[in-house]
């Protein structure tokens, strides 16, 4: 997940845990996020949760890594048995925007899904860590 001031992008892999899609994106100003994925991660059969945590540029964490960590932790306990991972988001936001670009999404067009394209970018980048 992509975790923002005022939207959540959300990706999921598919069934078989080879390619990341992007699912929706979650206004904090409407929606209640902490219920709404939990409700994803339950019809969705979620087994890892992957944060994406924005570290500056030499490592180390500033407040937008803080505000991140609190909103997990609530997370995190509201959804106990999934475990959750933090991951350096950096870029991430800018290879997205850059990709949306090149299929043709204009600038003012991508509002909607720069989160979850995001999101994609950070948990691809999460499994190919792991793989």
């Amino acid at each position: 997940m992509d975790y923002g001031q005022s939207r959540i992008g959300i990706a999921a892999t598919d069934d078989f845990g080879i390619m990341a899609h992007p699912i929706e994106t979650i206004s904090l100003t409407t929606l209640n996020a902490i219920a709404r994925i939990a409700e994803l991660s339950r019809l969705r059969n979620i087994k890892t949760l992957v944060v994406g945590l924005p570290l500056r540029l030499d490592g180390s964490e500033g407040s937008s890594a803080k505000k991140v960590r609190a909103f997990a932790e609530k997370l995190a306990d509201a959804i106990p048995t999934i475990p959750m991972i933090f991951v350096d988001e950096t870029y991430t936001t800018s290879v997205a925007t850059e990709k949306l670009r090149e299929a043709g999404r204009k600038n003012h067009r991508q509002k909607d899904i720069i989160d979850q394209a995001a999101a994609v970018e950070i948990l691809n980048g999460w499994m190919g860590e792991t793989s």
